[in-house]
Protein backbone atom coordinates (compact mmCIF):
# COMPACT_ATOMS: atom_id res chain seq x y z
CA UNK A 1 0.00 0.00 0.00
CA UNK A 2 1.56 3.13 -1.01
CA UNK A 3 2.16 6.12 1.90
CA UNK A 4 0.58 9.47 1.20
CA UNK A 5 3.86 11.17 0.87
CA UNK A 6 4.40 8.48 -2.24
CA UNK A 7 1.21 9.48 -3.59
CA UNK A 8 1.67 13.15 -3.25
CA UNK A 9 5.34 12.54 -4.77
CA UNK A 10 4.24 11.01 -7.74
CA UNK A 11 1.18 13.72 -8.38
CA UNK A 12 3.42 16.37 -8.20
CA UNK A 13 5.70 14.53 -11.10
CA UNK A 14 3.07 14.05 -13.52
CA UNK A 15 1.28 17.37 -12.96
CA UNK A 16 2.39 19.99 -15.28
CA UNK A 17 4.38 22.82 -13.84
CA UNK A 18 2.37 26.12 -14.17
CA UNK A 19 4.03 29.47 -15.39
CA UNK A 20 3.21 32.82 -14.94
CA UNK A 21 1.81 34.51 -18.48
CA UNK A 22 4.14 36.62 -19.20
CA UNK A 23 2.98 40.48 -20.14
CA UNK A 24 3.14 42.04 -23.50
CA UNK A 25 4.60 45.27 -23.01
CA UNK A 26 4.75 47.93 -26.16
CA UNK A 27 6.95 50.66 -27.20
CA UNK A 28 6.90 54.01 -28.83
CA UNK A 29 10.34 55.39 -30.38
CA UNK A 30 11.50 57.88 -32.23
CA UNK A 31 12.34 56.76 -36.17
CA UNK A 32 15.97 57.78 -36.10
CA UNK A 33 18.78 55.44 -36.99
CA UNK A 34 17.29 52.08 -36.50
CA UNK A 35 14.18 52.81 -35.26
CA UNK A 36 11.24 52.07 -37.52
CA UNK A 37 7.98 52.21 -35.51
CA UNK A 38 6.62 50.41 -32.57
CA UNK A 39 7.92 47.61 -30.96
CA UNK A 40 6.57 45.09 -28.39
CA UNK A 41 8.72 42.31 -25.52
CA UNK A 42 7.46 39.85 -23.29
CA UNK A 43 8.38 40.25 -19.65
CA UNK A 44 8.45 37.09 -17.54
CA UNK A 45 6.47 38.18 -14.46
CA UNK A 46 8.70 35.97 -12.09
CA UNK A 47 12.08 37.03 -12.82
CA UNK A 48 11.58 40.75 -14.96
CA UNK A 49 13.51 39.16 -17.85
CA UNK A 50 12.80 41.21 -21.36
CA UNK A 51 12.81 39.02 -24.87
CA UNK A 52 13.94 40.31 -28.08
CA UNK A 53 12.02 43.48 -28.88
CA UNK A 54 10.14 42.75 -32.13
CA UNK A 55 8.85 45.36 -34.67
CA UNK A 56 4.91 45.36 -34.92
CA UNK A 57 4.30 48.77 -37.00
CA UNK A 58 6.05 50.67 -39.23
CA UNK A 59 5.20 54.11 -38.46
CA UNK A 60 7.30 57.39 -38.10
CA UNK A 61 7.74 58.93 -35.04
CA UNK A 62 5.11 57.31 -32.69
CA UNK A 63 6.39 58.45 -29.52
CA UNK A 64 3.57 57.82 -27.39
CA UNK A 65 1.11 55.06 -27.13
CA UNK A 66 -2.22 54.99 -25.37
CA UNK A 67 -4.78 51.66 -25.12
CA UNK A 68 -8.72 51.12 -25.32
CA UNK A 69 -10.14 51.16 -21.94
CA UNK A 70 -12.59 48.07 -23.05
CA UNK A 71 -11.18 46.69 -26.65
CA UNK A 72 -8.22 45.45 -27.86
CA UNK A 73 -7.24 48.55 -29.98
CA UNK A 74 -4.35 50.95 -28.91
CA UNK A 75 -3.42 54.35 -30.18
CA UNK A 76 -0.23 55.38 -31.46
CA UNK A 77 0.25 59.26 -32.75
CA UNK A 78 2.27 59.46 -35.40
CA UNK A 79 4.35 61.96 -38.27
CA UNK A 80 2.73 62.72 -41.61
CA UNK A 81 3.62 65.25 -44.34
CA UNK A 82 0.87 67.54 -45.91
CA UNK A 83 0.49 68.53 -49.67
CA UNK A 84 3.11 71.68 -48.56
CA UNK A 85 6.09 68.89 -47.33
CA UNK A 86 4.73 70.39 -43.74
CA UNK A 87 5.16 67.86 -40.75
CA UNK A 88 1.31 67.04 -39.21
CA UNK A 89 0.21 65.12 -36.24
CA UNK A 90 -1.98 62.02 -36.54
CA UNK A 91 -3.11 59.15 -34.74
CA UNK A 92 -3.20 55.48 -36.02
CA UNK A 93 -5.75 53.09 -33.97
CA UNK A 94 -4.73 49.35 -33.88
CA UNK A 95 -6.51 45.59 -33.53
CA UNK A 96 -3.50 44.23 -30.62
CA UNK A 97 -3.66 40.62 -29.96
CA UNK A 98 -2.19 41.34 -26.11
CA UNK A 99 -0.70 37.66 -25.95
CA UNK A 100 1.91 38.31 -28.85
CA UNK A 101 1.79 42.16 -29.55
CA UNK A 102 0.89 41.65 -32.94
CA UNK A 103 -0.82 44.84 -34.08
CA UNK A 104 -3.68 45.50 -37.45
CA UNK A 105 -4.05 48.56 -38.48
CA UNK A 106 -7.50 49.67 -38.05
CA UNK A 107 -7.76 53.30 -39.86
CA UNK A 108 -5.83 56.84 -38.73
CA UNK A 109 -6.76 60.59 -38.32
CA UNK A 110 -4.66 63.66 -39.71
CA UNK A 111 -4.52 67.22 -38.09
CA UNK A 112 -4.05 70.24 -39.79
CA UNK A 113 -1.56 71.95 -37.07
CA UNK A 114 1.89 70.47 -35.22
CA UNK A 115 2.66 67.16 -34.67
CA UNK A 116 1.56 65.35 -31.10
CA UNK A 117 3.24 64.93 -28.25
CA UNK A 118 0.63 62.94 -26.20
CA UNK A 119 -2.55 61.49 -25.85
CA UNK A 120 -5.41 59.97 -23.82
CA UNK A 121 -8.73 58.05 -24.17
CA UNK A 122 -11.77 58.90 -21.99
CA UNK A 123 -12.95 55.73 -19.71
CA UNK A 124 -15.99 54.98 -21.80
CA UNK A 125 -13.97 54.62 -24.82
CA UNK A 126 -16.09 57.65 -26.36
CA UNK A 127 -12.97 59.77 -27.63
CA UNK A 128 -8.94 60.68 -27.80
CA UNK A 129 -7.83 63.72 -27.57
CA UNK A 130 -4.17 64.88 -28.84
CA UNK A 131 -2.11 67.59 -27.67
CA UNK A 132 0.54 69.09 -29.71
CA UNK A 133 3.35 70.69 -27.95
CA UNK A 134 4.72 72.33 -31.68
CA UNK A 135 1.25 73.55 -32.90
CA UNK A 136 0.03 74.73 -29.88
CA UNK A 137 -3.17 73.17 -29.98
CA UNK A 138 -5.71 70.16 -28.62
CA UNK A 139 -7.54 68.20 -30.63
CA UNK A 140 -9.80 65.53 -30.64
CA UNK A 141 -11.78 62.26 -32.20
CA UNK A 142 -14.76 60.55 -31.67
CA UNK A 143 -14.24 56.60 -31.29
CA UNK A 144 -16.62 54.22 -32.94
CA UNK A 145 -18.23 50.67 -30.96
CA UNK A 146 -15.28 49.22 -32.23
CA UNK A 147 -12.57 51.43 -31.49
CA UNK A 148 -12.56 53.08 -34.73
CA UNK A 149 -11.03 56.34 -34.92
CA UNK A 150 -14.55 58.86 -36.19
CA UNK A 151 -14.62 62.38 -36.46
CA UNK A 152 -13.39 65.37 -35.08
CA UNK A 153 -9.60 66.75 -35.52
CA UNK A 154 -10.79 70.43 -35.05
CA UNK A 155 -7.99 72.34 -33.43
CA UNK A 156 -8.57 74.31 -29.54
CA UNK A 157 -5.63 76.30 -29.48
CA UNK A 158 -4.32 77.05 -26.15
CA UNK A 159 -3.86 80.76 -24.84
CA UNK A 160 -2.91 82.36 -22.01
CA UNK A 161 -0.13 84.51 -20.25
CA UNK A 162 3.66 82.99 -21.37
CA UNK A 163 6.08 81.72 -18.07
CA UNK A 164 9.37 83.49 -17.71
CA UNK A 165 11.84 80.80 -19.66
CA UNK A 166 12.23 82.58 -22.63
CA UNK A 167 13.98 79.89 -24.60
CA UNK A 168 11.16 77.12 -23.45
CA UNK A 169 8.53 79.07 -23.11
CA UNK A 170 8.23 81.22 -26.42
CA UNK A 171 4.55 79.94 -26.84
CA UNK A 172 2.19 77.66 -25.61
CA UNK A 173 3.37 74.12 -25.58
CA UNK A 174 0.40 71.44 -24.24
CA UNK A 175 2.55 68.32 -23.64
CA UNK A 176 -0.18 65.96 -22.26
CA UNK A 177 -3.52 65.09 -21.44
CA UNK A 178 -5.02 63.59 -18.40
CA UNK A 179 -8.74 62.56 -18.25
CA UNK A 180 -10.68 62.40 -14.66
CA UNK A 181 -11.46 59.02 -13.43
CA UNK A 182 -15.08 59.40 -14.56
CA UNK A 183 -14.60 60.51 -17.84
CA UNK A 184 -16.09 64.13 -17.01
CA UNK A 185 -13.38 66.67 -17.25
CA UNK A 186 -9.41 66.40 -18.74
CA UNK A 187 -6.75 68.76 -18.24
CA UNK A 188 -3.90 69.87 -20.37
CA UNK A 189 -0.58 70.31 -19.23
CA UNK A 190 0.87 73.25 -20.90
CA UNK A 191 4.73 73.63 -20.17
CA UNK A 192 4.58 77.28 -21.97
CA UNK A 193 1.88 78.56 -20.02
CA UNK A 194 2.56 77.47 -16.53
CA UNK A 195 -0.80 76.20 -16.67
CA UNK A 196 -2.93 73.05 -16.35
CA UNK A 197 -5.76 74.12 -18.60
CA UNK A 198 -9.51 72.00 -17.82
CA UNK A 199 -11.94 70.66 -20.23
CA UNK A 200 -15.24 69.52 -20.06
CA UNK A 201 -16.20 66.50 -21.66
CA UNK A 202 -19.98 65.97 -20.83
CA UNK A 203 -20.87 67.27 -23.93
CA UNK A 204 -21.40 65.75 -27.42
CA UNK A 205 -18.03 64.15 -28.64
CA UNK A 206 -15.49 64.76 -29.61
CA UNK A 207 -15.03 68.29 -29.21
CA UNK A 208 -14.26 69.06 -25.38
CA UNK A 209 -15.20 72.75 -24.02
CA UNK A 210 -12.62 74.82 -21.65
CA UNK A 211 -14.04 74.69 -18.19
CA UNK A 212 -11.89 77.29 -16.72
CA UNK A 213 -13.06 77.22 -13.41
CA UNK A 214 -10.91 73.89 -13.13
CA UNK A 215 -8.18 75.77 -14.69
CA UNK A 216 -4.53 74.97 -12.32
CA UNK A 217 -1.57 77.21 -12.43
CA UNK A 218 1.93 76.15 -11.68
CA UNK A 219 4.56 78.33 -10.19
CA UNK A 220 6.24 80.57 -12.66
CA UNK A 221 9.16 78.84 -14.88
CA UNK A 222 8.21 75.25 -13.57
CA UNK A 223 7.17 73.63 -17.23
CA UNK A 224 4.34 71.59 -16.21
CA UNK A 225 5.12 68.57 -18.75
CA UNK A 226 2.77 65.24 -17.17
CA UNK A 227 0.65 64.55 -15.04
CA UNK A 228 -1.41 61.74 -13.32
CA UNK A 229 -4.86 61.06 -10.33
CA UNK A 230 -4.02 58.98 -7.94
CA UNK A 231 -5.97 55.96 -7.49
CA UNK A 232 -8.54 57.24 -4.84
CA UNK A 233 -9.47 59.98 -7.35
CA UNK A 234 -8.48 62.60 -4.24
CA UNK A 235 -5.51 63.66 -5.37
CA UNK A 236 -3.95 65.07 -8.89
CA UNK A 237 0.00 65.33 -9.02
CA UNK A 238 1.78 67.56 -11.85
CA UNK A 239 5.19 66.64 -13.18
CA UNK A 240 7.03 70.35 -13.81
CA UNK A 241 9.73 69.55 -16.78
CA UNK A 242 11.73 72.53 -15.91
CA UNK A 243 13.14 72.53 -12.66
CA UNK A 244 11.88 69.12 -11.70
CA UNK A 245 9.33 69.53 -9.38
CA UNK A 246 5.51 67.67 -8.44
CA UNK A 247 2.78 70.03 -7.75
CA UNK A 248 0.38 68.22 -5.57
CA UNK A 249 -3.51 69.17 -5.39
CA UNK A 250 -6.51 67.79 -4.16
CA UNK A 251 -9.53 67.31 -6.69
CA UNK A 252 -13.21 68.16 -5.94
CA UNK A 253 -14.75 65.85 -8.25
CA UNK A 254 -18.33 67.27 -8.46
CA UNK A 255 -16.97 70.30 -9.48
CA UNK A 256 -13.99 69.36 -11.68
CA UNK A 257 -11.82 71.59 -9.59
CA UNK A 258 -8.21 71.28 -8.31
CA UNK A 259 -6.87 72.99 -5.06
CA UNK A 260 -2.93 72.98 -4.38
CA UNK A 261 -1.84 71.61 -1.49
CA UNK A 262 1.88 71.07 -2.02
CA UNK A 263 5.33 71.62 -3.89
CA UNK A 264 8.07 69.51 -3.46
CA UNK A 265 11.26 69.08 -5.93
CA UNK A 266 12.27 65.80 -7.53
CA UNK A 267 16.29 66.86 -6.19
CA UNK A 268 18.58 67.15 -3.41
CA UNK A 269 19.59 70.35 -2.64
CA UNK A 270 23.04 69.85 -3.41
CA UNK A 271 22.08 69.12 -6.75
CA UNK A 272 24.03 70.61 -9.48
CA UNK A 273 23.71 69.05 -13.15
CA UNK A 274 21.15 69.30 -15.48
CA UNK A 275 17.69 69.57 -15.08
CA UNK A 276 15.29 67.92 -16.76
CA UNK A 277 11.61 65.84 -15.47
CA UNK A 278 9.88 63.66 -17.71
CA UNK A 279 7.46 61.23 -16.42
CA UNK A 280 5.27 60.63 -13.38
CA UNK A 281 3.26 57.51 -12.33
CA UNK A 282 1.34 56.73 -9.16
CA UNK A 283 1.51 52.94 -7.86
CA UNK A 284 -2.08 51.02 -7.85
CA UNK A 285 -2.27 50.61 -3.35
CA UNK A 286 -2.21 54.70 -3.48
CA UNK A 287 1.08 54.76 -1.06
CA UNK A 288 3.56 55.79 -3.40
CA UNK A 289 4.40 58.27 -6.63
CA UNK A 290 7.46 57.85 -9.14
CA UNK A 291 8.78 60.22 -11.15
CA UNK A 292 11.72 59.77 -14.09
CA UNK A 293 14.32 62.43 -13.83
CA UNK A 294 16.58 62.37 -17.19
CA UNK A 295 19.09 65.22 -15.78
CA UNK A 296 20.88 61.90 -14.04
CA UNK A 297 19.05 59.11 -15.30
CA UNK A 298 17.17 58.57 -12.02
CA UNK A 299 13.39 57.43 -10.97
CA UNK A 300 12.94 59.48 -7.72
CA UNK A 301 10.32 57.02 -5.53
CA UNK A 302 8.09 59.43 -2.68
CA UNK A 303 5.48 58.21 -0.87
CA UNK A 304 1.91 59.22 -0.42
CA UNK A 305 -0.13 59.98 2.62
CA UNK A 306 -3.22 58.78 2.18
CA UNK A 307 -5.28 61.34 3.80
CA UNK A 308 -3.97 64.51 2.36
CA UNK A 309 -2.18 63.39 -0.76
CA UNK A 310 0.82 64.69 0.22
CA UNK A 311 4.40 63.67 -1.08
CA UNK A 312 7.41 62.81 1.06
CA UNK A 313 10.67 62.16 -0.98
CA UNK A 314 12.45 58.32 0.01
CA UNK A 315 14.95 58.15 -2.51
CA UNK A 316 15.98 57.35 -5.94
CA UNK A 317 17.48 54.38 -8.32
CA UNK A 318 19.54 54.92 -11.38
CA UNK A 319 17.80 53.83 -13.93
CA UNK A 320 20.28 51.73 -15.57
CA UNK A 321 20.41 53.43 -19.40
CA UNK A 322 20.84 57.45 -20.18
CA UNK A 323 17.47 59.56 -20.24
CA UNK A 324 14.31 57.85 -19.27
CA UNK A 325 11.55 59.93 -21.37
CA UNK A 326 9.01 57.61 -20.08
CA UNK A 327 8.46 54.56 -17.64
CA UNK A 328 5.18 52.20 -16.73
CA UNK A 329 4.39 50.19 -13.84
CA UNK A 330 2.77 46.55 -14.66
CA UNK A 331 -1.07 46.71 -13.77
CA UNK A 332 -0.65 45.01 -10.37
CA UNK A 333 2.30 47.27 -9.43
CA UNK A 334 4.89 44.63 -9.12
CA UNK A 335 7.24 45.54 -12.22
CA UNK A 336 8.80 48.73 -13.41
CA UNK A 337 10.09 49.17 -16.67
CA UNK A 338 12.46 52.27 -17.48
CA UNK A 339 12.89 53.52 -21.07
CA UNK A 340 16.11 54.91 -21.73
CA UNK A 341 16.01 57.04 -24.89
CA UNK A 342 19.82 57.83 -25.25
CA UNK A 343 20.83 54.43 -24.61
CA UNK A 344 18.27 52.32 -26.30
CA UNK A 345 17.91 50.27 -23.54
CA UNK A 346 14.90 49.07 -21.62
CA UNK A 347 15.64 48.04 -17.93
CA UNK A 348 13.28 46.02 -15.06
CA UNK A 349 13.07 47.06 -11.81
CA UNK A 350 11.15 45.17 -8.94
CA UNK A 351 8.84 47.18 -7.11
CA UNK A 352 8.77 46.38 -3.05
CA UNK A 353 4.41 47.05 -2.14
CA UNK A 354 5.57 47.78 1.10
CA UNK A 355 7.84 50.32 1.26
CA UNK A 356 7.70 51.39 -2.36
CA UNK A 357 11.58 50.94 -3.12
CA UNK A 358 12.57 49.97 -6.66
CA UNK A 359 15.43 46.44 -6.81
CA UNK A 360 16.84 46.44 -10.31
CA UNK A 361 16.59 43.23 -11.56
CA UNK A 362 19.99 43.08 -14.03
CA UNK A 363 17.77 42.39 -17.06
CA UNK A 364 17.43 45.10 -20.18
CA UNK A 365 16.87 44.53 -23.54
CA UNK A 366 17.86 46.78 -26.66
CA UNK A 367 14.99 49.20 -27.77
CA UNK A 368 16.27 51.94 -30.21
CA UNK A 369 15.18 55.54 -29.31
CA UNK A 370 12.46 54.24 -26.64
CA UNK A 371 10.11 57.06 -25.54
CA UNK A 372 7.17 55.09 -24.39
CA UNK A 373 6.18 52.02 -22.52
CA UNK A 374 2.74 50.76 -22.54
CA UNK A 375 1.85 47.58 -20.79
Amino acid sequence: MLSLKSVLLSLFLVLPIMHAEPLTVLLGTFTRGDSEGVYAVQMDTETGALTEAKLVAELENPGFLTRHPKLPVVYAILVEKDSSGSQVGGIAAYAIDWKTGELKEINRRVASGGTFAHLAVDPAGRRVIAASYGGGYVTAWSLDPDGRLGEGGELIPQTGTLGPNAKRQNAAHPHSVTISPDGRFAWVADLGLDRVLAYDLTGAAPLPQPHVDGDAVSHAGAGPRHSKFSTDGKSFYVLNELDASITVFGYDAAAGTLDERQQLSLLLPDYDGAVSSSEIRTHPNGRFVYAAHRGDSTIVIFSRDQRSGKLSRLGAVPTGGKTPRNFALSPDGAWLIAANQNSDTLTTFKVDAETGALTATGESTAVPHAVCVLF
